[in-house]
C-alpha cells in the first residue's frame, strides 16, 4: 500500500537544512534510517522517489518475482522474520516484510516519498552537500547514497525498437494493465528475472519467443513451503530460526572457495547443473542451445525448476540467432527470420557499473561520479567511500557484490562502518572527511589482484561484473565475514579530515548554524506527515 506524504517544508523557497540525508528507501536506506534512530540521531531525512519503502522489491512486481537467496538470510539480523512461508520468498512477502520493519522501527516519518533527486553537488565554501529535488532544495552535512545497483533498468540498443507498436516494457516496470493472455510475446534476455517470467508467460501466451544471447547455468530450486510446525518453531522456540539461519549462512559461505580461490571447487555445482539440464530437457538440439560455454559461476548462477520445462512446450521457442531489428509488429533475427509479436518484455537487467545516478553527483573537483568512474573505473574504499567526494558514504558501493549469499549481510556490515564514522565525526567535531586517494588506490590494487584468479574474471564469460577497463568493480573477492571484519570499526587514519574550527569562515559558520538548527527545531519532521496504514 502506498504511503502518501504531504511535505510542505520540502517545498519551501529556502533550502531545507539537515545533518544527514539518505538517498533511497530500499533495504539499504531503511537500514540506515533505523541505525541512525537507534544511535539517537533525529536530524536526518530519507528521500525516496517511489511511493513506498522497498526499493527493488517495491518496483519488481513481474509475474513469478521471487528471491534466489534463502529467506532466512534475506532479512536484517536484528529483525528476523518468523513469518516466511517458503524457503525462497516471493516478492509480495519480501515487500510486506520491508514495510513492516519500517513501521516497527517508526522511521516512516523520516521518509519523503515521490521525491526525485535531480542533482547532488558539493559546495566547498560551505562544506555542505546541496541537493535539488522534485520536492525542493536540501542542504546536508552528510549524504548517504543508498540507491543500490538494481534501480536503473538497462534497455537494449536494438535497431527499430522505438518503432514497435505493441506493448513493450522492462521487467522492473511491469505494466499490469496489459492483459498478455493469448498474445504472441517476446522475452528479450535469459537472466535472473527472465527465468522467473518465462514460465509464467508460457502458461498464458499463444506463442512465446525467448531471445537468448548467452545460456545461463541453472541449478535446481530447492524451494518448499514451511510446515506449520516449522513456522511455529521460528516464532516461539528461542534461537531456532537463528540456528537455521546460521546453518544456511555457512553452507553458502562454502561456495566462496570455488568462486574466488580455486575454481575446481565449483565442479560439484557444475555436475548438479548438468544433471538438472539432462533431466529436464531431452531434446538434444535444445539442450545444446541452453548449455553454457563458460565456467559455472562466471555469470550469476540461476535457480529454477520450471524454466527448462517451459522451453520444451509447443508454444515456446528459444531463439539464439540474435536480434537484427524490431519492426512495428515483429522481430527479425540475424538469420533473417521474422516473427510476428504483440508484446515485448525486456528482461535485460540494470545499469550497474554505468548507473545514470552517477551523472548527477558532483564532487569537490566539480566532476561527477560518472566522470570520475569513466576515468579510473568504478572504485571506492570498502564500498563505502570514494575519493573527491567528502562527507559522502555509499551503501552497496563498488566491490560489495556477492555470487553466493545475501546482500543484506553486506549492507549491515557497511552500516556498522558508517554509523561508527558518523560517531567519529561527531566525537572529534570533524567538518569534512574524505578517503585518501592513495589509500583507495592501494585498496583497489589489492582487490583486483585477488579477483584476477576468480571465476568471475577467469571463467571465460563476458558479464556486467567486468568494466571496460578490464577490472571487476562489482564483486567482493572473499568471505562475507572477512568484509564484516574490515568494516567493524571506522579507520580514521585512512581519511583526510578537517576539524570544523579549521574550516574557512563561511563553512564554519554554516556548520554552527546547522548545529543550532538541530538544537532548536522539533526532533520529528512534523511537516512530513505520513498516512501509514
Amino acid at each position: 500500500m502506498s504511503l502518501p506524504v504531504t511535505d510542505t517544508s520540502a517545498q519551501a523557497t529556502s533550502p531545507r537544512q539537515v545533518d544527514t540525508l539518505i538517498i533511497g528507501g530500499g533495504f539499504s536506506g531503511l537500514g540506515a534510517a533505523i541505525k541512525l534512530v537507534q544511535e539517537g540521531k533525529r536530524d536526518f531525512v530519507v528521500l525516496e522517489r517511489g511511493d513506498d519503502v522497498g526499493g527493488t522489491w517495491r518496483d519488481n512486481t513481474y509475474p513469478g518475482a521471487a528471491c534466489d537467496v534463502p529467506s532466512h538470510l534475506y532479512s536484517y539480523s536484528f529483525a528476523l522474520n518468523p513469518d516466511w512461508t517458503r524457503s525462497f520468498s516471493p516478492q509480495p512477502e519480501i515487500q510486506k516484510y520491508i514495510s513492516s520493519i519500517a513501521r516497527k522501527y517508526k522511521v516512516l516519518d523520516k521518509h519523503i516519498f515521490g521525491c526525485e533527486v535531480h542533482s547532488v553537488r558539493w559546495n566547498g565554501e560551505s562544506a555542505r552537500w546541496e541537493l535539488k529535488t522534485s520536492k525542493g532544495d536540501f542542504v546536508a552535512k552528510i549524504v548517504i547514497s543508498a540507491v543500490g545497483v538494481l534501480c536503473e533498468p538497462s534497455l537494449p540498443d536494438i535497431k527499430g525498437i522505438e518503432e514497435f507498436e505493441g506493448d513493450i516494457f522492462h521487467s522492473a516496470q511491469w505494466n499490469h494493465d496489459v492483459d498478455l493472455s493469448g498474445k504472441r510475446i517476446a522475452v528479450i534476455g535469459t537472466g535472473a528475472s527472465a527465468i522467473q517470467i518465462v514460465p509464467q508467460l508460457g502458461q498464458i501466451a499463444a506463442q512465446l519467443d525467448v531471445y537468448q544471447r548467452t545460456a545461463p547455468w541453472v541449478l535446481p530450486r530447492f524451494d518448499r513451503e514451511y510446515t506449520t510446525v516449522e513456522r511455529l518453531a521460528f516464532k516461539y522456540v528461542p534461537g531456532f530460526q537463528k540456528l537455521c539461519r546460521t546453518g544456511i549462512y555457512w553452507a553458502r559461505e562454502s561456495q566462496v572457495f570455488g568462486l574466488t580461490k580455486a575454481p575446481i571447487f565449483m565442479q560439484p555445482l557444475k555436475f548438479l547443473a548438468e544433471q538438472h539440464l539432462r533431466m529436464q530437457i531431452k531434446d538434444k538440439d535444445l539442450r545444446r542451445k541452453v548449455t553454457p560455454n563458460f565456467q559455472i559461476g562466471c555469470k550469476r548462477m540461476l535457480i529454477s525448476n520450471n524454466y527448462y520445462p517451459t522451453l520444451t512446450q509447443p508454444n515456446v521457442d528459444l531463439v539464439t540467432e540474435g536480434i537484427a531489428e524490431i519492426r512495428k509488429d515483429s522481430i527479425v533475427d540475424r538469420d533473417g527470420t521474422e516473427r510476428k509479436i504483440d508484446a515485448i518484455v525486456v528482461a535485460t537487467g540494470f545499469h550497474v557499473t554505468d548507473s545514470p545516478t552517477f551523472a548527477s553527483i558532483f564532487g569537490k573537483d566539480g566532476n561527477s561520479l560518472a566522470e570520475t568512474f569513466e576515468e579510473v573505473g568504478m572504485q571506492g574504499y570498502k564500498g563505502a567511500a570514494v575519493a573527491n567526494f567528502p562527507n559522502m558514504f555509499f551503501l552497496l558501493g563498488p566491490n560489495t557484490g556477492l555470487g553466493h549469499s545475501s546482500m543484506v549481510y553486506m549492507i549491515e556490515s557497511q552500516l556498522n562502518y558508517i554509523v561508527d564514522a558518523l560517531a567519529t565525526i561527531e566525537r572529534y567535531d570533524i567538518g569534512t572527511i574524505e578517503v585518501r586517494k592513495d589509500v583507495q588506490q592501494t585498496y583497489n590494487r589489492e582487490l583486483q589482484a585477488k579477483l584476477s584468479g576468480s571465476v568471475w574474471n577467469a571463467g571465460g564469460c563476458a558479464s556486467w561484473y567486468l568494466d571496460k577497463h578490464g577490472n571487476n568493480p562489482t564483486q567482493w573477492p572473499g568471505f562475507t565475514f572477512e568484509f564484516r571484519d574490515i568494516t567493524r570499526k571506522f579507520d580514521l587514519d585512512a581519511y583526510r579530515s578537517v576539524a570544523t574550527s579549521d574550516l574557512p569562515v563561511p563553512a564554519a559558520v554554516a556548520q554552527r548554524q546547522v548545529v543550532e538548527t538541530a538544537d532548536t527545531e522539533p526532533t520529528d519532521l512534523d511537516d512530513d506527515k505520513v498516512a501509514a496504514q
